[in-house]
């Protein structure tokens, strides 16, 4: 269990994370980076940005 660094809600997490795993929060749907293993610490994952061949 950790939280949501968007709406401070508990975010459920499998038994085994792993650093740079994205999970999504079940209240307000952030995707979310698992930037720390123990404890477990998340981070709002970063937006893809689009490549246009430059």
């Amino acid at each position: 269990m950790s939280t949501c660094p968007e709406c401070a809600a508990d975010v459920s997490l499998p038994d085994s994370v792993e650093i740079g795993e994205i999970v999504d929060c079940g209240t307000c749907g952030a995707e979310l980076e698992v930037v720390d293993e123990d404890p477990v610490e998340l981070d709002v994952a970063p937006e893809l940005e689009e490549d246009w061949g430059e």
